[in-house]
C-alpha cells in the first residue's frame, strides 16, 4: 500500500469503543492515523497511512477491517467489471499481509447473502481468487453493508486477519469461563499500567489478564494466583506461548487468605466468579466480601483494583459495606457471551 492512505474500521465489543479509540491514539502518531467521524456502537473508523501489518498487533479491537466505498445503488453493481476488479484488488491487498496459504476460504456477512446476487458474487470471487466458499467459518471475511461513512452507496469491509484479533495466538490452553482477551486488555488500561507496578491477578485462571498486562507493558513484579492447580498449569502453558514465562510468577493460593505482606501490590485485577459457569450465588455471597477485604490488605493506598463480574447486585452491596477501604472510580458495562457484565474500577483509600 505504500504511503497511500486508506480507510479502516475497528470492531469493538459493546462498551469498549473508548478503549479502542484510546489504543489507536496511543499507538499511532497523527501523521499515521486519524480517527474519522461516522463511528457508532461497536465501530471505530479511521484513516491510516503506514504498514497495515502494524494494525494486526492491536489488543482492544475484536477485528480490524479494510473499508472500500462503492458509489452504487445496490450490491448487484459489485459484479460490474470495474467494481469487481476493485474488490479483487482489495482482497489481494489483505492476502498480501500474510504468508501464502493463510487464506483458503471466504464467506460473506451481509443481509441477503443467500440471494442470487451474492451467489453470483461468491462464484466470481472463488473463480478469480482460488478461495473456497465456506458459509459459516472462513479465513477471509467480507462484510457488505449500506454506506455508513458516507451519505449513500455501499461499503465492503474485508477483515485484515484470518481470525479475529481477539482470538489470541498465545491461548494454547483454553479454560472454562476464560475472559475475552479484548476485555482483559481494557481492564489492564484501567489499572493505569506503569513499569514500576507490582501487579497481582487474583483468581487468575488460565492467565488472560496477567498475559495482557505484560504484553501491554513490563512490570517490576507480576503474579497470578489461583487455588486450582489445573488452572495454574493452563496459565503456565499460555504465558510460555506468549513468550513471557520469565516475567510472570504463578502461585497456588486462596484469594481470601493471601500469603503476601500488607501493601505488597500497586495494581490488582480479578475476573470474579459470576455464579453461572463458575461458582454459585451461595458461594459468592461469602467469597466476594472476603476477596475484597484481602485485596484491600495487600494493596497500597492509592492502588487500583479492577474487577469484572455479572453478579452486580452482590458486588455493589459489598462495595457499600467496604466504602472505607475502596473508593469506586468508574463502572463500565460490557458484553461477553450473551451477558452484560460490568467492570468496576476501585481505588484503595487510606482507611
Amino acid at each position: 500500500m505504500g504511503n497511500q492512505p486508506f480507510i479502516c474500521e475497528a470492531e469493538a465489543l459493546p462498551g469498549l469503543e473508548p478503549f479502542v479509540e484510546g489504543e489507536l491514539r496511543r499507538r499511532f502518531r497523527k501523521q499515521r492515523l486519524r480517527l474519522l467521524p461516522g463511528g457508532g456502537p461497536e465501530r471505530v473508523p479511521f484513516r491510516y497511512r503506514d504498514d497495515p501489518r502494524d494494525l494486526l498487533t492491536l489488543r482492544t479491537p475484536v477485528a480490524v477491517y479494510l473499508v472500500r466505498h462503492f458509489a452504487i445503488p445496490r450490491p448487484r453493481a459489485l459484479l460490474g467489471h470495474q467494481n469487481f476488479h476493485i474488490l479483487l484488488r482489495q482482497i489481494e491487498t489483505v492476502r498480501d499481509l500474510h504468508p501464502s496459504g493463510a487464506f483458503r476460504t471466504f464467506r460473506f456477512s451481509a443481509a441477503g447473502k443467500e440471494s442470487s446476487v451474492f451467489t453470483r458474487l461468491r462464484d466470481e470471487i472463488a473463480e478469480h481468487t482460488g478461495l473456497e466458499y465456506s458459509p459459516k467459518e472462513a479465513d477471509l471475511l467480507l462484510r457488505v453493508r449500506p454506506a455508513m461513512l458516507r451519505a449513500d452507496g455501499w461499503e465492503v469491509l474485508i477483515r485484515l486477519s484470518p481470525r479475529p484479533l481477539s482470538a489470541r495466538t498465545w491461548r494454547v490452553c483454553d479454560w472454562p469461563g476464560a475472559l475475552n482477551a479484548t476485555i482483559a486488555a481494557a481492564m489492564v488500561e484501567l489499572t493505569r499500567p506503569r513499569s514500576r507496578d507490582r501487579f497481582l491477578n487474583l483468581m487468575c485462571g488460565s492467565g488472560t489478564l496477567l498475559i495482557e498486562r505484560l504484553l501491554r507493558q513490563s512490570a517490576s513484579r507480576a503474579v497470578g494466583c489461583d487455588i486450582d492447580q489445573a488452572a495454574l498449569s493452563c496459565a503456565h502453558e499460555n504465558v510460555s506461548a506468549a513468550g513471557l514465562a520469565s516475567s510472570a510468577r504463578f502461585v497456588q493460593m486462596n484469594a481470601t487468605r493471601l500469603e503476601f505482606p500488607d501493601g505488597s501490590f500497586d495494581a490488582l485485577v480479578a475476573d470474579l466468579p459470576w455464579g453461572q459457569l463458575v461458582g454459585s450465588p451461595e458461594d459468592n455471597a461469602t467469597l466476594y466480601p472476603a476477596v475484597l477485604a484481602e485485596a484491600a490488605r495487600v494493596t497500597v493506598p492509592g492502588g487500583r483494583l479492577v474487577i469484572i463480574t455479572h453478579a452486580i447486585t452482590l458486588l455493589e452491596d459489598v462495595l457499600r459495606r467496604y466504602a472505607n477501604r475502596w473508593a469506586l472510580r468508574q463502572v463500565i458495562r460490557v458484553f461477553q457471551g450473551g451477558l452484560h457484565p460490568r467492570i468496576y474500577v476501585l481505588e484503595r483509600t487510606e482507611g
